[in-house]
């Protein structure tokens, strides 16, 4: 049922267990564990959007499965899908530049808007309507831009988008008094200036994942939710099940469990247990990993002249994740403004992760390529050495050229999450560094894990739906009507 391994078993909704306590304290090197013998359907590791995402899903393709959801925090969503970790951009192609470099060619930004409502088809099936104020936004996306090579640039990328569904709201201005109607902040107290530029489209969104990740998480009423349970070993078995071994933090007692399918959605250690599972997919794989952090304020003078998410061009050198942005955030019903991001680096994988995190992922295969990485962006080095020496006082610099009279009083530098980046192997240059999502698939289906960062979390279920048709072939026919009534009968989707 679950690939081609392990063989169909019969599905009760109940574990096989041995009956015994579930922390004897025996470690997981000591024989046979009070878990060993437990049998599961699937098993989640990270309790971000994208187990959530995935979790919610079978929970109501397949209710009769048994779910069980390991988290290494003391609770869920507390890593990169914390509303405070990340920017919140309902990633939708409207406003990211970086995902349109060439402003005649508009594919990528129009895959990205169509899987983006693909998500919000899927979100507004799962939550009641009156609930998405706790997560989603409606939020004006803009963009804008100096100088005549980015105006130019701007004008064409409105003139190509201007002709797609998804884009067809979407406004273009030179003018500044549009702007300054649009987004006050940016021509307040702005000196006589060159050519600028400015899009809007007032159907984006700013989304708080972790709320929206917790909702999801609730729809799943079959899963058991381990929380302060870190897994540290992926074996796969002889019988083609996996084991997954691993420690309770908070008791300090180790727990064994064994599972048809596994899902790693653990962020930046997500390449660490898949290297762990020995699967052949990730061989040569490398991170390299990048903080951030933002500027924010809650003054509510401040707050209540600014309602969108303002993007722009990123310097010479920098990540596309790098994008300046002034942004509007709803956080806890709060509403707060923030600038940024800043690179900062860390050996560290996640925010609350360790210092040897990063060198626990080497090895003979992809030093090599993450040495190649170095070497051959250069210019992303500088530009992040320029970061991690930055002043406070010159990094506000950067937000005044966006908001002209802002003042430091009301600001606050906040680190963000971690995010780490895939490294893969290349023929041609030995090592390449990307900056998208990747679906890694092995173990002939029966496990799955996901790599990289943006613009995953907007995109989470339309790569969840990726992921069940490659890793469940049996079932995915049968589970088609069910997705286009999750996520909607145009565009459908498909397998």
């Amino acid at each position: 049922m679950f690939g081609k391994k392990p063989p169909a078993a019969e599905h009760s909704g109940k574990s096989e267990h041995s009956g015994e306590s579930p922390h004897s304290g025996e470690s997981p090197h000591s024989g046979e564990s009070p878990h060993s013998r437990e049998l599961v359907d699937v098993v989640l590791i990270g309790g971000g959007i994208m187990s959530a995402t995935l979790g919610a899903m079978l929970a109501r393709l397949q209710p009769d499965w048994s779910i069980v959801v390991y988290e290494r925090l003391g609770e869920l969503a507390a890593e990169s899908s914390n509303p405070w970790n990340n920017a919140g951009t309902g990633h939708s192609g409207l406003c990211e530049l970086n995902y349109m470099p060439d402003p005649n060619d508009a594919t990528k930004a129009a895959d990205i808007a169509r899987r983006f409502d693909l998500s919000r088809e899927f979100w507004n099936s799962m939550i009641p309507p009156g609930v998405h104020a706790e997560c989603i936004s409606s939020t004006p996306h803009m963009d804008v831009v100096f100088g005549a090579r980015d105006v130019a640039y701007l004008r064409e990328r409105f003139a190509t988008l201007k002709t797609l569904s998804p884009f067809t709201a979407m406004e273009y201005t030179e003018d500044p008094a549009t702007i300054e109607e649009w987004a006050p902040l940016l021509m307040q107290a702005r000196p006589p200036h060159g050519p600028i530029a400015a899009t809007r489209h007032p159907g984006g969104t700013d989304v708080d994942f972790g709320a929206l990740s917790q909702l999801l998480m609730r729809t799943m009423t079959q899963a058991r939710v381990q929380l302060c349970h870190e897994v540290r070993h992926l074996d796969r078995t002889d019988d083609g099940y996996w084991q997954i071994r691993g420690v309770d933090l908070s008791a300090g007692n180790a727990f064994e469990v064994r599972s048809r399918f596994v899902f790693v959605g653990a962020g930046g250690y997500a390449l660490k247990l898949l290297q762990k599972a020995r699967i052949p997919e990730v061989r040569g794989y490398a991170v390299f990993p990048f903080g951030a952090q933002f500027f924010r304020t809650q003054n509510p003078r401040v707050v209540e002249q600014h309602e969108s998410k303002v993007y722009s061009q990123a310097a010479l050198g920098a990540p596309p994740m790098s994008v300046p942005h002034l942004d509007k955030r709803v956080v806890d019903g709060r509403e707060s403004l923030m600038f940024g991001p800043y690179a900062t680096f860390s050996t560290k994988l996640l925010r609350k992760g360790r210092w040897t995190d990063l060198f626990t992922t080497l090895r003979l295969r992809n030093a090599p390529v993450l040495l190649a990485v170095g070497i051959q962006n250069w210019s992303l080095v500088r530009y992040l050495l320029a970061q991690l020496v930055a002043s406070r006082r010159r990094k506000f610099a950067e937000l005044q050229r966006f908001y002209p009279s802002a003042d430091p009083a009301d600001w606050e530098l906040i680190q963000a999450g971690q995010r780490a980046q895939l490294v893969k192997p290349d023929r041609r240059k030995v090592g390449v560094l990307t900056f998208g999502t990747e679906l890694v698939v092995g173990g002939e289906g029966t496990i799955a894990g996901l790599l990289g960062a943006s613009p995953g979390a907007s995109t989470a279920p339309s790569i969840m739906v990726e992921l069940l048709a490659t890793c469940f072939p049996d079932q995915f026919d049968e589970w088609k009507p069910e997705l286009r009534t999750l996520m909607g009968a145009s565009p459908p989707v498909s397998g």
